[in-house]
C-alpha cells in the first residue's frame, strides 16, 4: 500500500514532466526553420521540370524516360496498348451517334460565330483528332459549342464588320483562335489552372443561363426569316429589331417550318427520359430534322416562296489557313484580349463536363494536361481554318450514353464529319436556315440550370450575387460586361472573406480540451479570468489590422463589465488563437504590438497560440515574440496549461 507522501511526490515529478514537455513544446515553436520563399518555389518547379526531361535526368535510361515523357504528353500510347476490339465496337457505335448530331450543331454554331457553314465542320474534325492523341478524357466530346460561338462574334464584331467584310472578319476569329490556344497551352504548361477558377461555380451558371438567353434571342432571326437583324446581344435591343421587323412583310414559312422541327426534336428528348434505351433518338434527331426539312424545301421549292436556305457550302478537306493569322494588323492587341477572354471561358466549360463524367467513370481527370490539350488543338486548328473548339455537355452526354470507351469515339466521330464534307455538303444546299435555328434552340436548355441557381441562393447569398450579376450582365448589356460582372463580384468576394476582421470568444467544450466559438456550441465553458480569442481571417494586413485590434478591445471591455456584474474574477489573460491566420503584414504587426500595450497598461498579458510557419517567422523577424515575453504556444490548451488556469 502506497504512502499519501509517495502519491504526492509522483504527482509532482508528473506536473514538472509536463512542465517541461510544455516548455520544450513551445520551443518547437520558437525555433521553426525558416519558410520557403518564392525563389525557393519557383526553383523546385524548375527541378521537377528538369527531371522530367529525359537528356537532362541520368540518374536513368534516357530512352525509359523519353517513352514515358511520351506517355505523358501523349496518353493515347498508355491506353492503346490494351485496346480491344470489343471497345472499338463501343466506340464506333458512339462516334456515328456523336457525328449524327454533331453535323447539325456543327453548322449551326458556325452561323452563330458568323462565319460559313463549313468552319463549323472543319471544327469537328481537326481539333478531335488532336485531344484524342493528348486528351486525358474518355468521354468528353470536342467541338464547336454555342457560348463560345456567341462570344466570338459578340466580341470580333466589334473590329470587323462580317457583313461588309466576312474575310477580313475570318482572319480575325482565326488569329483569336491562336491566340486563346496559346494561352490555354501556356496555363497547363506554367501549372495555372488556378486562374481558370477565377471564375467561381455560381459566376459559369449564371453566365451560361444569361448566354443560353441571349443565344436563343439570336435565333429569331433564323427562325423568323428576318432579314435585317441588330448586331447587339442584350435583350432590349434584339426585342427592338424583332419588334420593327412585324412592321415589315415577312414570310411565315420559315416559323412553321423551324417550329415544326423544334417541336420534334423536343419530343424525342422527353421521349428518352421515358426509355432510356432510346438514348440515340434525340442524338440522330437534328440530323433527320436537317435531312427531312431540305427535302421539303427541296421538293417544294420553298426557298422560291421566303424560305431561307444555306446555299453552298464548301467541301473537301481542312483548308490550310496559316498565311490568314494576323500578327502585325491593328487590333492584334483586341484580338489577344478576345483570345485570353475565350480560352478561360472554353477551358471553364470543358474541365466541368470532363471532372464530371470522369467523377461518374471513376477516374481522375488532369486538369494541367487539359489545358495542354485544348491549348494545342487550338493552335493546330487556327492553321487549319478551325475557330475555338472545346467540349460540348451536350454531347459528351450523348457520348457517354452511347457507351463510348476511350477518345477513339472522338476519333470516329471526326472521321465521319470528314466524309461528309467530302461528299455531302452539295445535298445541304436547300438546308433552311430556320432549321439550323431551331436545332440551337433545342440545345439551349441544358445549359440553364434553375436547381443549380436554388441551391447556391439557399446556400450562400453572395455566391447567388455573382451568380445573378453575370446573368443580367449578359442579358441586359453584353458578354463581356456579364463576364467582367462575375469575376469582379468572386473577386470582391475573395477579398471580403480574406480580410473580413472576424473574431469569436471561444470556450471549453465539456469533457474535452478542445475550444470552440460560445456561439457556436453554448455549452462551452469560460473560465475566469481568461479571455480566449481566436481571429476568423486569413489575412492580418492593413486593411484589417486596425478593425481586428479595436473588436478585441470592444470583446475585453465588455468581458470586463460582465466580470464586474456577476463578482467573477477578472482578465487576467488574452489567449489569442491564430490558428485561421494564413500571412500577416507590418501593420498587422504594429496592431499586435499596439494591442500588447493596451493590455499591458491594464495589467492583463497577451499569449499567441497556434501560430503558422509564415506568420511566426514575421513575429520573431519583428521581435514581437520578445515584446510579449515569448507566450506563443502550440495550442490553446498548452497556453492555459502555463498559466495554470
Amino acid at each position: 500500500m502506497t504512502s499519501p507522501l509517495t502519491d504526492t511526490t509522483a504527482d509532482q515529478e508528473m506536473l514538472d514532466l509536463e512542465k517541461h514537455d510544455c516548455v520544450e513544446r513551445v520551443q518547437w515553436v520558437l525555433n521553426t526553420p525558416k519558410p520557403p520563399g518564392l525563389g525557393d518555389e519557383l526553383m523546385e518547379i524548375a527541378v521537377s521540370w528538369r527531371n522530367k526531361i529525359p537528356f537532362l535526368n541520368k540518374e536513368y535510361a534516357w530512352k525509359d524516360e523519353l517513352f514515358s515523357m511520351l506517355q505523358t504528353t501523349f496518353p493515347i500510347l498508355s491506353w492503346c496498348q490494351n485496346y480491344k476490339a470489343t471497345k472499338f465496337k463501343h466506340d464506333l457505335l458512339a462516334g456515328l451517334t456523336l457525328a449524327s448530331l454533331c453535323i447539325p450543331q456543327s453548322i449551326g454554331y458556325a452561323t452563330l460565330a458568323k462565319l460559313d457553314p463549313q468552319y463549323g465542320l472543319y471544327t469537328s474534325v481537326v481539333p478531335p483528332l488532336i485531344y484524342a492523341v493528348m486528351g486525358t478524357s474518355r468521354e468528353i466530346a470536342i467541338g464547336p459549342v454555342a457560348v463560345i460561338s456567341l462570344l466570338l462574334s459578340s466580341m470580333v464584331q466589334k473590329l470587323q464588320d462580317p457583313v461588309a467584310n466576312p474575310i477580313a472578319y475570318q482572319k480575325l476569329v482565326l488569329t483569336a483562335t491562336f491566340f486563346a490556344g496559346t494561352f490555354q497551352a501556356a496555363f497547363g504548361l506554367l501549372r495555372s489552372g488556378f486562374l481558370v477558377d477565377f471564375l467561381s461555380h455560381a459566376a459559369i451558371v449564371g453566365f451560361m443561363a444569361g448566354a443560353a438567353f441571349v443565344i436563343g434571342l439570336q435565333q429569331l432571326k433564323g427562325l423568323l426569316g428576318i432579314t435585317h437583324f441588330t448586331d447587339k446581344t442584350d435583350v432590349i435591343s434584339v426585342m427592338k429589331a424583332v419588334w420593327s421587323s412585324f412592321h415589315h412583310p415577312w414570310n411565315p414559312y420559315n416559323f412553321i417550318l423551324g417550329c415544326s422541327f423544334l417541336i420534334f426534336i423536343l419530343i424525342t428528348r422527353f421521349l428518352v427520359r421515358r426509355n432510356r434505351k432510346l438514348f440515340w433518338l434525340p442524338a440522330i434527331a437534328p440530323l433527320i430534322s436537317v435531312i427531312l426539312a431540305t427535302l421539303i424545301v427541296f421538293l417544294t421549292k420553298a426557298d422560291k416562296h421566303g424560305v431561307k436556305i444555306v446555299k453552298h457550302i464548301k467541301g473537301g478537306l481542312n483548308p490550310s489557313s496559316v498565311h490568314q493569322l494576323q500578327f502585325n494588323g491593328p487590333h492584334v492587341g483586341e484580338v489577344a484580349k478576345i483570345g485570353l477572354i475565350v480560352s478561360i471561358i472554353a477551358l471553364t466549360e470543358a474541365i466541368a463536363v470532363g471532372r464530371s463524367f470522369a467523377a461518374i467513370k471513376g477516374y481522375h481527370l488532369d486538369g494541367n494536361k487539359e489545358m495542354v490539350a485544348m491549348g494545342f488543338m487550338n493552335i493546330i486548328g487556327s492553321f487549319t481554318s478551325c475557330y475555338v473548339a472545346t467540349g460540348s455537355f451536350s454531347r459528351t452526354a450523348v457520348n457517354f450514353s452511347a457507351g463510348c470507351e476511350t477518345a477513339v469515339s472522338n476519333i470516329v466521330m471526326a472521321i465521319t464529319v470528314f466524309i461528309s464534307l467530302e461528299l455531302f455538303t452539295r445535298l445541304l444546299y436547300y438546308t433552311p436556315i430556320a432549321i439550323l435555328a431551331s436545332i440551337i434552340l433545342s440545345a439551349l436548355p441544358g445549359l440553364i440550370d434553375l436547381n443549380e441557381a436554388y441551391n447556391i441562393w439557399k446556400v450562400d447569398k453572395l455566391d447567388f450575387l455573382a451568380c445573378i450579376g453575370a446573368f443580367l450582365g449578359v442579358l441586359f448589356a453584353t458578354v463581356e460586361i456579364g463576364l467582367l460582372v462575375a469575376v469582379t463580384i468572386s473577386f470582391a468576394k475573395i477579398i471580403l472573406v480574406s480580410i473580413r476582421p472576424g473574431t469569436e470568444t471561444l470556450g471549453r467544450l465539456p469533457g474535452s480540451d478542445m475550444f470552440g466559438d460560445v456561439n457556436q456550441y453554448p455549452m462551452a465553458v469560460k473560465t475566469p479570468g481568461v479571455l480566449i480569442m481566436r481571429l476568423k481571417s486569413a489575412l492580418l494586413c492593413f486593411a484589417n489590422a486596425k478593425s481586428v485590434r479595436e473588436r478585441i478591445m470592444k470583446w475585453i471591455i465588455e468581458e470586463e463589465k460582465d466580470s464586474e456584474r456577476n463578482a467573477e474574477k477578472t482578465i487576467q489573460v488574452v489567449i489569442l488563437d491564430i490558428s485561421n491566420l494564413m500571412d500577416i503584414d507590418t501593420s498587422g504587426i504594429a496592431s499586435l504590438e499596439e494591442l500588447h500595450k493596451n493590455l499591458d497598461s491594464n495589467g492583463m498579458k497577451l499569449a499567441i497560440a497556434n501560430p503558422r510557419w509564415q506568420v511566426i517567422h514575421k513575429l520573431k523577424l519583428a521581435n514581437f515574440v520578445g515584446k510579449i515575453g515569448g507566450r506563443v504556444y502550440l495550442s490553446v490548451v498548452e497556453a492555459m496549461d502555463s498559466f495554470s488556469i
